[in-house]
């Protein structure tokens, strides 16, 4: 009978989504059209991510540790264990950008979006992850604010542990000078896990937006020095939250 019930509230959940997507569309077409007006990606982003997870009866919390500057560029790092990750980055008070798999690329409507608004990568070619990397930081220098997921991906096969961070995100900050800001998403790996068959658990969404970390002065010798910073203060707040399960 539970099985029944969330695989019913994940179609449910799919069609909310998509219902949300084709009626925030035209409003997309304005930063496609316009590319001045990337701000508006952001906030439609929000509209979107609040109404996926009202309409679909996930309770969510936003909390920032540390205020964000809106006039500031930063750079968000978040940790990846569920496809759910990506609208729960759309609750971000900043107005982003996603830096995101290529795959999306091949959905109708929303991958032409996708393409059009956010930077995309086939991980698999080191050629695109260099374009991409170069690309990333054409974004910084024309005022976006980026999420970059660092592992590369949903790859760990033990959730709430994180696989090692890449490189891309910190050598982008670090060549630009913007702020880097480590993001826990605690319990999305619960709700919607990466499995086989996808099916939505019951939970409350959790995003926690540390306090930024200031690049200014720091060089690429400094990339590995950064990334393990970040690391470690993501993995501290899963400990907090499941250190039985670490």
């Amino acid at each position: 009978m539970k099985v029944a019930l969330r695989t019913l509230h994940t179609i449910y959940g799919f069609v909310v989504f998509l219902l949300l997507f084709i009626i925030l569309f035209p409003l997309l077409l304005i930063p496609i059209i316009f590319p001045k007006r990337f701000f508006l990606v952001g906030i439609i982003n929000r509209w979107w991510a609040k109404g996926l997870f009202i309409f679909t009866f996930l309770p969510y919390r936003v909390v920032c540790k540390a205020p964000l500057n809106k006039s500031k560029q930063y750079v968000f790092c978040p940790n990846h264990f569920s496809y759910l990750d990506i609208p729960t980055m759309g609750l971000n008070p900043i107005n982003t950008i996603f830096v995101g798999k290529n795959d999306m690329e091949k959905i109708p409507l929303f991958g032409f979006m996708y393409r059009k608004l956010h930077i995309t990568v086939n991980r698999q070619s080191l050629k695109s992850r260099s374009s991409t990397l170069l690309a990333s930081m054409k974004a910084l220098d024309e005022g976006k604010s980026l999420v970059i997921y660092p592992e590369g991906g949903i790859i760990t096969q033990h959730p709430p542990r994180m696989v090692h961070f890449k490189d891309g995100a910190f050598r982008a900050a670090i060549e630009k000078q913007v702020a880097v800001v480590p993001v826990t998403i605690t319990n999305n790996w619960i709700i919607l896990p990466d499995q086989k068959q996808l099916r939505l658990h019951w939970g409350r969404v959790e995003v926690i937006f540390h306090e930024p970390i200031e690049t200014k002065g720091l060089t690429l010798d400094n990339v590995q020095q950064l990334k393990n910073q970040v690391f470690n203060i993501i993995d501290a707040e899963l400990n907090r939250k499941y250190s039985q399960a670490l």
